[in-house]
């Protein structure tokens, strides 16, 4: 009887530790990446953070740690995001990395050398730490935030995305908005009768 009950513990425990916020082991984050990434969708948040980026309480953040450095874990993170066709990552880096000096920070131009090859040709928006901070903040309220915890020991060196649709871009946005805009003044330009 006891060796039954030790049984189902064993079977649920992963369920219980998933319904609270747990993640796969550090092994196991690129297959937790794949299987958040389905999940994930128009104005949810990926943050691929560096060592000492403050652990969320909120309940829309989903943390995981990775045994690699940002570098690493942005290609990867950009690799099964080009798998799939809902969204795609608009990428922000903080402004003040461009401004910290290998003197004060040893191994930081190497690191932005690494990143940028890391992007895959994604262009990157510079935005203040505190503003990208505010802006994850802001999308907890409402939206999923998946961060991944690196071994990046450098300041300033987090990479945030916020996710867009895939299959649609502010280009086909902005003609769609013109063309609604030109029939609702078409419509008011019309005559009464």
């Amino acid at each position: 009887m006891f060796s039954r009950v030790r049984a189902c513990l064993l079977l649920l425990l992963p369920l219980v530790l998933a319904g609270c916020g747990y993640m796969q082991p550090e092994d196991d984050w690129r297959a937790a990446l794949a299987s958040q990434t389905g999940k994930l969708g128009y104005r949810n948040w990926i943050v691929v953070a560096e060592a000492s980026f403050p652990a969320h309480s909120r309940p829309g953040v989903r943390q995981m740690t990775s045994s690699e450095e940002i570098p690493a874990v942005v290609d990867e993170v950009l690799k099964t995001l080009e798998l799939t066709e809902h969204v795609t990552p608009r990428v922000y880096v903080a402004r003040e990395l461009r401004a910290v000096e290998n003197d004060y920070a040893p191994g930081i131009d190497e690191f932005r050398r690494q990143l940028q090859a890391s992007m895959h040709a994604h262009e990157t928006t510079e935005l203040e730490q505190q503003s990208l901070l505010t802006l994850i903040e802001d999308a907890t309220r409402s939206f999923n935030v998946l961060v991944i915890r690196t071994t990046t020991a450098l300041p300033y060196t987090s990479v945030f995305m916020e996710l867009q649709p895939g299959y649609w871009n502010s280009d086909s946005e902005a003609r769609l908005r013109e063309q609604l805009d030109r029939q609702r003044m078409e419509k008011l330009a019309r005559p009464i009768p």
